[in-house]
């Protein structure tokens, strides 16, 4: 049994798993206030194609309103508890598109099913969401801080996959997250310095020794940049998804870890 990983670009991946396909945080254009996509082209409508996509928290490079218009209708969009009541834009799209929400809180879960599932064998065609706490401010302005909070989430299928969406590390993020066989974890952003809340390349690999994934994929880089930035640390922008690997051999040298070009898949076995 395997999952099958795309990364798409930024925060943008499709899990599938038994016969299931996930779409995390879909961000589906070119410019995005002052960012613009700097590399990899953009995802194919076949990117948009789910059963589920599961957005992390209201900021807007993670809940996109006009690329969630892309979803056919009655693609299940889970969301944190509050994000409808915070995001206008985020209630018209799912009315307009007709796309069912389900809002969560950490601990709690969904079950996601394929729309035209295959094979008959044990969970086919069927996985469990849960969601997972982020050490994020998942606020979205000019809303307050902490209105609604920052989510990772855990796919148990075939496989367990953590998408941790962004975060920052905390004490209890093994204990949290639980046995993984599979990590997505961002190393990088979108501008030379990152604060609090986030991991970096160093952070993430720190990340990766203490939940001990069999596979980890480095998302969140390399794809959206300031303008006028360019020439600024342009390191920062391109070096994370290396800087990761090579950090992640020092610290967790069991981890596997999956470099994925914009547009690239990979099929992990599960070990669990």
């Amino acid at each position: 049994m395997a999952v099958e990983v795309t990364w798409w670009g930024h925060a943008t991946v499709t899990v599938a798993d038994s016969g299931v396909r996930v779409l995390t945080d879909p961000l589906f254009t070119r410019r995005l206030a002052h960012l613009r996509r700097r590399r990899g082209e953009l995802p194919p409508p076949a990117a948009a194609r789910a059963d589920a996509v599961l957005v992390s928290h209201l900021h807007a490079d993670h809940l996109h309103p006009a690329s969630l218009a892309r979803l056919a209708p009655g693609t299940r969009v889970v969301v944190p508890r509050g994000a409808v009541a915070a995001v206008p834009g985020l209630r018209r799209v799912a009315a307009a598109r007709g796309l069912p929400v389900t809002e969560l809180r950490p601990g709690e879960t969904a079950t996601v099913r394929a729309a035209h599932p295959n094979g008959d064998g044990p969970g086919a065609g069927e996985v469990t969401v849960r969601a997972v706490r982020a050490a994020h401010d998942g606020r979205r302005l000019p809303y307050g801080p902490h209105r609604v909070p920052a989510l990772g989430y855990v796919v148990h299928g075939a496989a367990a996959t953590y998408f941790a969406g962004d975060t920052g590390l905390f004490d209890t993020m093994a204990e949290e997250v639980g046995a993984v066989d599979v990590a997505l974890l961002p190393v990088g952003g979108w501008g030379p310095f990152l604060g609090h809340g986030h991991l970096d390349a160093r952070r993430a690999a720190e990340a990766a020794a203490r939940l001990a994934p069999v596979s980890a994929v480095p998302v969140h880089y390399g794809t959206y940049w300031p303008i006028g930035l360019d020439a600024v640390r342009p390191h920062e922008f391109h070096s994370p998804g290396d800087e990761f690997a090579r950090q992640t051999g020092l610290l967790a040298p069991r981890v596997a870890v999956h470099r994925l070009a914009h547009g690239e898949s990979v099929r992990l076995a599960a070990a669990r």
